[in-house]
């Protein structure tokens, strides 16, 4: 402990970490345990300088009805809070009714088993089926948590590529306009005044004749944001069916996460992460 935590009690410095409620209670009643200096106390004792404070989760409950399936994984990064996945297109983040296989978190689940890892799977930045690029997943409930915290806290910065039909008046700029569900679709998105704040920031990379490759990041996180924005501005993606961009050259919309920035919640270092654009897009891109 620092000086200045001098006095505190373990229940005000955990609060101080961003430890949710949630995972307080887990450690005192489902199997955790707090120590300082090696001895278990409660959470009324009183920290001093030098002290050290260690605290042990309980295992986490494993989800039965979720299979772990062997399918290969391209891991950016991981260490014993986080992992990275560069996720191909054509693979959901989560099961769904219509693809309850195949997807990214039976992967992990899989992994985890191989690898000893006694976590459920933790998705923290999801990504559209058809959308590929950067995942980023925590490998317990607190990394959750935090992660969580930050996007909140609009402190976890996600970039992405896209290509979108059309030319481009300006080269950069910010599309604030809510999203909610659209009336007649479970899945659809649109633009409405009743809907959550939604802001998307754009730069024109490469201006072609018939489409414009594009740097985008979000500063929330709406489901189908920028696919719903770049219809909104008359600019859909190309492949997006669902939102009215041509398949002519892709057949899924051209959307890829391309880079990752956060602090990392323990070590309190700067992470940024890159994935290369998929073959897809790039030979797009080659032809012009």
């Amino acid at each position: 402990m620092e000086k200045k935590d001098n006095g505190k009690d373990i229940k005000e410095y955990l609060s101080e970490q961003s430890l949710s409620r949630r995972a307080l209670s887990d450690i005192k009643f489902a199997g955790g345990s707090i120590k300082v200096n090696g001895k278990e106390q409660t959470v009324r004792f009183r920290l001093q300088e030098f002290d050290v404070l260690e605290i042990v989760f309980p295992p986490e409950e494993l989800n039965d009805q979720m299979k772990g399936e062997n399918i290969p994984l391209s891991i950016v990064y991981e260490d014993q809070d986080i992992i990275i996945i560069d996720k191909p297109p054509f693979m959901n983040s989560i099961p769904s009714r219509e693809h309850p296989s195949g997807s990214l978190a039976n992967a992990l689940v899989h992994y985890y088993e191989q690898t000893n890892v006694l976590a459920a799977v933790h998705i923290v930045t999801r990504l559209d089926r058809n959308t590929s690029g950067l995942v980023l997943a925590a490998k317990h409930r607190h990394a959750h948590h935090l992660l969580s915290v930050m996007q909140q806290k609009q402190s976890l910065y996600r970039f992405y590529e896209a290509l979108a039909e059309g030319v481009f008046e300006k080269q950069s700029g910010c599309i604030d306009a809510p999203i909610g569900r659209s009336p007649d679709s479970i899945i659809e998105r649109q633009v409405r005044s009743d809907g959550q704040r939604a802001v998307t920031h754009f730069n024109v990379v490469n201006q072609l004749s018939q489409f414009t490759h594009l740097k985008l990041q979000l500063e929330t996180g709406r489901t189908h944001q920028i696919r719903v924005h770049m219809a909104h501005v008359g600019h859909p993606l190309l492949g997006d069916d669902l939102y009215g961009g041509n398949q002519g050259e892709i057949g899924r919309q051209a959307l890829h996460c391309k880079e990752l920035r956060f602090t990392h919640p323990f070590k309190k270092t700067e992470m940024v992460f890159y994935a290369s654009l998929p073959i897809d897009m790039k030979s797009i891109l080659e032809k012009g």
